[in-house]
């Protein structure tokens, strides 16, 4: 599957414009490529249902549409931060040459192969951010990013359905292989489905984008489709419940009230102070302002054994976190490094579960900085053109997708559920941003000229 999606790709591209080509391209082979197989090729970067579908277009949008891609935001924060993000691994290497022995085995000092091995991938990562900036930056693009997550929900909820009632199977049926413990596929008395993503959590985080959109759809579709849209949006909330995952539902009740009442610059304020949230949560956490007593006391109040999970998470952060401390700047590298292992055993002590962790353990507040600023920069970008330009009316389809992304970065802080999906949102939302900012300084600047611009005198006689 993974050496025949290129081929795929070829076919998207020559039936269907750039733009649509591109989003199936890459939210097609997240949705069915198998996950965990890796070509393990010398020299270049592994390749994986992440990576393939990225450089299948890429080279297509360069050798078959002969486009130039640029790769650097107009915005000096934005260059510095790509620069940074790809360039980081070299900080983490250089000071990281000591290897760190523990009971079990010897973790190895890194060498620069580690981190030019690193900034291939992280080069490969960004690919569908440098493709969505240039081919999705327009308020049609943002519409049919939309219309691709209600299609592609409505398409998954068949397989969903079946591994809800038979259990997930279908990866195992299909490719031969369990993606995941079949033990975290029980959930309340059933099966949380899978199909061929690597986690339930993923799947209810897939499905929450599709019900996002559908309730996008049924406040801006024309009259005569809103039925079929608000029963596409019934049928997925029961989608989304059949998932069994507390957080995507909980994202659901929030802000589905918001995508159907609040204005499209309220949508894209809230967006922005969520990132805001996101970008300075390391800082609270570390700095114990996060109300986490008050966080386990309401998830007991609702059920004792999440909240004992959630414990288990937030003391793990605790110890990670100081673990992490000891080299802040650029962290401790890969290959388990920045992870706990026991002192008698060996045995790692540790589970990562969010994101945010994960980056600032490996990379350090460098590269936590790089990334997490990279993922956030649009949406603080497009908050500050909400409030800027109040006479100019906004896409009615730019808040939505601005909103499923900082739903996507506030999941990054229970979970990894980071996708080259999610880069493709922040390139396609980077680059209407900068078309808006664009607009706006042409208007300032006519405006400007007009009140310079003298006037007739009158004659008097």
């Amino acid at each position: 599957m993974l050496m025949i999606w290129p081929l795929v790709a070829w076919v998207l591209y020559s039936r269907l414009p750039p733009d649509k080509a591109l989003i199936w391209t890459i939210l097609g082979g997240y949705m069915v490529l198998p996950t965990l197989v890796v070509f393990n090729l010398p020299v270049v970067p592994d390749l994986t249902k992440d990576s393939v579908p990225a450089l299948a277009a890429a080279a297509i949008v360069v050798f078959r549409l002969r486009d130039r891609i640029s790769v650097l935001p107009k915005s000096t924060i934005g260059k510095m931060l790509i620069c940074l993000f790809v360039l980081s691994p070299f900080a983490t290497v250089l000071t990281n040459g000591d290897a760190i022995y523990n009971a079990k085995a010897a973790l190895p000092a890194l060498r620069i192969y580690d981190s030019v091995a690193t900034i291939a991938t992280q080069g490969i990562a960004l690919l569908p951010f440098f493709l969505a900036r240039r081919y999705l930056a327009t308020p049609e693009a943002m519409r049919t990013i939309v219309m691709a997550l209600v299609a592609a929900g409505l398409a998954y909820s068949l397989p969903i359905m079946i591994e809800s009632r038979l259990s997930p199977i279908l990866n195992l049926t299909f490719y031969g292989y369990m993606q995941h413990d079949f033990f975290q596929t029980l959930r309340f008395g059933g099966y949380r489905p899978m199909v061929f993503m690597p986690h339930g959590l993923w799947v209810a985080f897939f499905v929450l984008m599709s019900v996002l959109a559908t309730l996008t759809m049924v406040r801006n579709s024309p009259a005569p489709l809103r039925p079929r849209y608000l029963l596409a949006m019934v049928y997925m909330l029961g989608i989304l419940v059949l998932c069994k995952s507390a957080g995507p539902t909980i994202y659901a009740i929030i802000l589905a009230p918001v995508l159907l009442i609040a204005p499209q610059r309220w949508q894209l304020v809230l967006a922005a102070c969520l990132a805001i949230i996101v970008i300075t949560y390391p800082l609270l956490r570390g700095s114990h302002l996060i109300p986490v007593d008050s966080l386990l006391n309401m998830a007991s109040q609702a059920n004792a054994e999440r909240a004992s999970s959630l414990n288990f998470r937030l003391v793990n952060e605790e110890q990670l976190l100081a673990h992490a401390a000891e080299r802040p700047w650029f962290g401790w590298g890969g290959y388990g490094r920045s992870l706990l292992y026991d002192i008698v055993t060996g045995e790692r002590t540790s589970i990562v579960d969010g994101y945010w962790i994960i980056t600032l353990g490996i990379y350090g507040w460098l590269g936590y900085i790089a990334e997490f600023g990279l993922l956030v920069l649009p949406l603080l970008l497009l908050g500050r053109e909400a409030i800027a330009r109040r006479k100019v009316s906004l896409s009615p389809f730019v808040g939505p997708v601005a909103l499923i992304l900082a739903a996507n970065l506030v999941d990054l802080l229970p979970n990894a559920t980071i996708i080259p999906f999610t880069w493709l949102l922040v390139g396609a939302l980077l680059g209407y941003a900068e078309t808006l900012k664009a607009e706006r300084l042409n208007t300032n600047l006519k405006d400007w000229k007009s009140a310079l611009k003298p006037t007739t005198p009158r004659t008097v006689i």
